[in-house]
């Protein structure tokens, strides 16, 4: 029986499978069981930040593996604790960490936040959190409902009630009343289509938001760990959030989430928890994650890289006007937007079949997500694939 047939029998049909079978990678190049290689500028949806089979953090896994890998949070765990001390001090936020194991995961724990939050604080009882459309939050119940997108509510109801969807920054305003908590934002819309918010706007709704007593949740469960260029892409954009949330690119591949926020006391014992959440492997291999690409950041090599992938996408943009609207996004999560008449996925399946892992986002751009440590070699030789692809279109 082919593995294929396997996945199909025996797996919950769920996603829209490629079925090439990955093997083996190396940095930006990933190799399937037939040796075919490709250049990854997808890194598993942003999550590996540090490339593929890392020797340092291979080195972690393994050396953590063979200590403990569980004990549980009833327990002192060290990496748990020095990681929540190393996110408040390379944010430069004065916050605390709840750890979860998904970006999903993450904003129900913010949210259950801002939900005590609007119950203890005032006089009012306040549980209404202001979401954008097009926004996405993650698959669960709650998360799910918070997502601005309606075809995503299809089937599942009926869900928790609280949530509003702003068009964008500037109807927030007119949907803010007493019953408000928080309002829960992406500064670049991922599955929406790679879109930034526009940094004044944002810097001005967090100066109305504090004023008005209202939370400000920001997801950074795709721009966070140096995603966009900075450690978090509030240091971007010069906000303090009440609440982050992270995921992703944190554990380079192993699964963890992250809730930080500036309200220290806002959860007391036994509201919150979780089984696997923060454990010692996912913990410390975050640990070494962060390492990593400190010291990148800190050479010069990663700003750098973020500089030419930029110009080299706004080149290859500007050169197929007949195929690209626009090239969009901050950092290493860009995006080239499909003109109209033209579907964004045959361009993503004709660049796989040259070799080029490359992403679908919102209803028509390309999506580049590539690992953080990707070197101009295998940039160049990702972009060469890409334009061969393109002109075969």
């Amino acid at each position: 029986m082919r593995l294929q047939d396997i996945d199909k029998s025996y797996v919950l049909q769920t996603y829209a499978r490629n079925y090439v079978n990955f093997v083996k990678g190396k940095n930006s190049i990933l190799y399937d069981d037939n040796g075919k290689d490709y250049v990854d500028f997808g890194s598993g949806i942003a999550v590996c930040s540090v490339g593929h089979a890392n020797p340092r953090l291979a080195k972690a896994i393994c050396e953590q593996a063979e200590r403990l890998i569980h004990v549980s949070n009833l327990y002192l765990i060290e990496p748990q604790a020095l990681l929540a001390k190393r996110l408040a001090e390379l944010s430069g936020y004065d916050v605390r960490t709840f750890f979860a194991n998904s970006g999903a995961e993450a904003n129900e724990g913010a949210i259950k936040m801002a939900r005590k939050y609007g119950e203890v604080e005032g006089e009012v009882k306040r549980y209404k959190i202001i979401t954008l459309e097009h926004s996405f939050h993650g698959r669960t119940i709650t998360a799910l409902k918070a997502t601005g997108q309606e075809s995503m509510h299809n089937y599942f109801g009926p869900f928790p009630d609280g949530f509003v969807y702003a068009r964008d920054i500037r109807h927030v305003y007119e949907l803010i009343d007493d019953h408000t908590v928080a309002v829960m934002i992406e500064l670049v819309q991922g599955e929406g289509g790679v879109q930034p918010m526009d940094r004044e706007e944002v810097q001005k709704l967090a100066e109305e938001l504090k004023k008005r007593d209202v939370l400000l949740i920001v997801d950074e469960v795709q721009t966070g760990i140096y995603r966009t260029g900075e450690v978090l892409a509030s240091n971007l954009y010069g906000i303090i959030p009440d609440i982050v949330t992270l995921a992703k690119g944190l554990g380079g591949g192993v699964p963890i989430g992250a809730v930080m926020t500036t309200h220290k006391e806002i959860l007391k014992t036994g509201e919150h928890g979780s089984t696997f959440g923060g454990n010692l492997l996912s913990t410390r291999a975050a640990l070494e994650v962060l390492d990593i690409l400190e010291e990148y950041k800190q050479s010069g090599g990663l700003d750098h890289m973020l500089l030419l992938f930029e110009e080299r996408l706004k080149d290859l943009c500007s050169r197929h006007k007949e195929l690209f609207e626009k090239e969009v996004g901050i950092g290493f999560m860009r995006g080239l937007r499909v003109k109209e008449g033209r579907d964004a996925s045959e361009v993503i399946n004709a660049a796989f079949e040259e070799g080029v892992v490359v992403l679908k986002a919102g209803k028509n751009t390309v999506r580049f997500l590539p690992p953080l440590t990707l070197t101009k070699e295998e940039m160049e030789l990702g972009f060469e694939r890409f334009e061969r692809a393109l002109s075969r279109l």
